[in-house]
């Protein structure tokens, strides 16, 4: 069984950054898709970004791209999500997610949460106006 801890949330002002982390445990393949999803209350989990097993190549939301970076450790079994120029409408809890393949053929897959067999408990984002 995966194990995934998110850590880093918090509550800040428009334009300040986090850096959310994630940490991976327990039996799992090397280097799986990992992605981080966001649920704002009373609304949808959505897709923020994702990365290969192998770092090369990520992908993010159109409300994100530009700001939020994500990145990996696999020596550390640990996935980021830098967070910068946050907006109120980034405040929502952040999931972490780990895939089932190391990458996927289609993008469609990386955005997608069916694609993701493993999630974490979540962390809050809070920002304020």
């Amino acid at each position: 069984q995966v194990q995934l801890a998110e850590s880093g949330g918090g509550l800040v002002q428009a334009g300040d950054s986090l850096r959310l982390s994630c940490v991976a445990s327990g039996r799992t393949f090397t280097n799986p898709v990992m992605g981080w999803f966001r649920q704002a209350p009373g609304q949808e989990r959505e897709f923020a970004a994702a990365i290969s097993g192998s770092g090369r190549t990520t992908y993010y939301a159109d409300s994100v791209n530009g700001r939020f970076t994500i990145s990996r450790d696999n020596a550390k079994n640990t996935v980021y999500l830098q967070m910068n120029t946050l907006k109120p409408e980034d405040t929502a809890v952040y999931y972490c997610a780990s895939g089932s393949l190391p990458s996927y053929q289609s993008a469609n897959y990386y955005y997608t949460p069916a694609s993701y067999n493993h999630w974490g408990q979540g962390t809050q984002v809070t920002v304020s106006s």
